[in-house]
């Protein structure tokens, strides 16, 4: 195993991840039209933009592992 490779409890440990960070975004994203303050509604808006990118990235490591390749989880 190189130091690329991912093992499957880190698979599992990152899809945990991803499914919170989609939670959160998808709150985030349901909030910011009821909010009024704008202050607020740019801490929303800077939490979607960083949710998504966390979102980007840890698909693409779970794309990489070995295991995701060898189930074809791709998305």
């Amino acid at each position: 195993m190189n130091e690329q490779d991912i093992t499957p409890n880190e698979v599992m440990q990152l899809h945990e991840i991803l499914t919170f960070k989609n939670t959160c975004l998808t709150k985030s994203v349901t909030m910011s039209p009821l909010v009024s303050d704008d202050e607020l509604k740019s801490i929303l808006q800077k939490d979607v933009t960083q949710s998504q990118n966390d979102i980007e990235e840890l698909r693409n490591l779970i794309e990489k592992s070995n295991i995701a390749v060898s189930q074809n989880i791709k998305s």
